[in-house]
C-alpha cells in the first residue's frame, strides 16, 4: 500500500527524528542562512541580545550605526544595553513597536507622547531607561534626529535582519496606538489608567504588522533578508486574568503562529527554530535556570551553534567560537555572558516584576 507517510523523510516522524537520534539541525529547512561577508543586524527581545557576540565571534559583520564616545562607554553598558543593538533602540518586544519605529525614522508616524518631563530631563518614553538624556526639548530633537537617522543608516547596511519575537502583551497609548517597550511607571514615568492601556496582540495583526514593516524596509533596502524567531524566554509578569504561564503559552505561541505565516507569505524571509530548540520536550532541563524562566549558557550556546552551522562561516572562527563559549557550565552573576545577568541588567520587561 502507499501512503503520504511511507517515503517521508526520517525528521517527519517522532519515532526516529527525537525519540532515537536528536539532531538539532533537522529543525533548519533553509542554507545558508547568513552568507560570507553578509552585513548582519538584529533587533527583538532580551533573548536576541544574546546573538550578537555569537555571530561576530563567528566572522560576521554585525552593523552598528550608534557612535559611543570613548569616555562613557563603560557607563552604557549598564543602560540597558540600548548601544548593543544596530541603532540605539535597545528591546523590541513587539512588532507593533517595531513598525512604529521605522514609521518614525521615516517620518511616517510622529506619536502624540512623544517625550515626559522628569525631574529636569526630557526622556523618550519609548527608549526610557537611557542613563543620558536630554535637558530641554531642543536638545531632545536634536538627539532624537540623531537616533532616528542611525536607525535607517542601519536598516540600509544591513544584508540580513535577524527579529526575535518576544511578546504579544504590550502597553500602548490611547491617544494613537504608540506601544511603550515597558509599562510607563514601571522604569520611568508615570503611569495613566486614561491613557496607558493594555494591548494582547492577535496573531493576524503580528503578521500585519510584520509585513508592513518588511515593506518598508525593502522599501529602501530592495534586497534585505530576514531571519524571524521566537524568544524562548517566558514571561516575566502578565496583565491579563491568566496564570503566567497560560498567557505564556498563549503569546508564544500566537508569535509563532505569525512568523510562519509571514514566511509562507515572504519568500525572502526564513524561520529560525530558536524556540523549539529550547523549550521543546527534547531540550535537556539545563537549558533553563532554577527559576525555570532564565534561560542558561547551554542553551544559548546550541541555539547559536545551529544557527552558525547553518550559515557560510570560517572554519577556523567557528572553532575560536565554540572554544570562547565553553569555559563555564553554568553562568554566574560575574559573568558577562550569563543570559540570567541580561535579563537582570538589561531587560525593561523585567520591570513589570518589582520583586526582580
Amino acid at each position: 500500500m502507499s501512503h503520504p507517510y511511507k517515503n517521508a523523510p526520517r525528521k517527519a516522524f517522532w519515532s526516529k527524528a527525537v525519540a532515537k537520534d536528536w539532531q538539532v539541525n533537522d529543525l533548519l529547512s533553509s542554507f545558508p542562512l547568513i552568507r560570507k561577508g553578509d552585513n548582519v543586524g538584529s533587533a527583538g527581545s532580551c533573548f536576541a541580545g544574546n546573538i550578537i557576540p555569537y555571530l561576530e565571534d563567528a566572522g560576521f559583520n554585525y552593523v552598528r550605526k550608534t557612535i559611543i564616545p570613548e569616555g562613557l562607554k563603560t557607563a552604557y553598558q549598564e543602560n540597558f544595553n540600548y548601544h548593543t543593538f544596530s541603532a540605539a533602540y535597545g528591546n523590541v518586544y513587539t512588532a507593533r513597536h517595531l513598525l512604529q519605529l521605522i514609521q518614525m525614522a521615516l517620518g511616517l508616524f510622529k506619536p502624540h507622547e512623544d517625550r515626559w518631563y522628569v525631574d529636569g530631563k526630557v526622556l523618550d518614553p519609548f527608549r526610557p531607561g537611557l542613563r543620558f538624556t536630554a535637558s530641554n526639548d531642543i536638545e531632545f530633537d536634536k538627539l532624537n534626529s540623531q537616533y532616528l537617522a542611525s536607525v535607517i543608516a542601519a536598516f540600509k547596511q544591513m544584508d540580513v535582519f535577524v527579529f526575535t519575537l518576544g511578546l504579544t502583551e504590550a502597553w500602548v497609548s490611547s491617544l494613537d496606538g504608540a506601544v511603550f517597550p515597558a509599562c510607563p511607571g514601571t522604569i520611568s514615568g508615570e503611569f495613566n489608567s486614561e491613557q496607558h492601556v493594555f494591548k494582547n496582540y492577535s496573531a493576524s495583526e503580528i503578521k500585519n504588522d510584520l509585513t508592513e514593516t518588511f515593506a518598508l524596509l525593502r522599501g529602501i533596502n530592495p534586497n534585505l533578508k530576514v531571519i524571524l524567531t521566537v524568544s524562548p524566554v517566558p514571561l516575566v509578569a502578565t496583565a491579563t486574568a491568566n496564570h503566567v504561564v497560560s498567557a505564556t503559552v498563549y503569546s508564544k505561541s500566537v508569535l509563532r503562529v505569525a512568523a510562519q505565516e509571514v514566511v509562507n507569505l515572504l519568500p525572502y524571509a526564513t524561520y529560525f527554530p530558536s524556540y523549539e530548540i529550547v523549550t521543546g520536550p527534547q531540550a535537556p532541563e539545563n537549558f533553563f535556570e532554577e527559576n525555570r524562566r532564565d534561560v542558561s549558557k547551554q542553551a544559548i550556546d546550541t541555539v547559536m551553534s545551529a544557527l552558525i552551522a547553518n550559515c557560510e562561516y570560517d572554519e577556523k572562527m567557528l572553532e575560536q567560537m565554540a572554544s570562547s563559549h565553553s569555559r563555564s557550565q553554568k553562568p554566574s552573576q560575574n559573568d558577562k555572558n550569563s543570559s540570567a545577568l541580561l535579563v537582570d541588567l538589561e531587560c525593561e520587561e523585567a520591570a513589570s516584576d518589582p520583586s526582580v
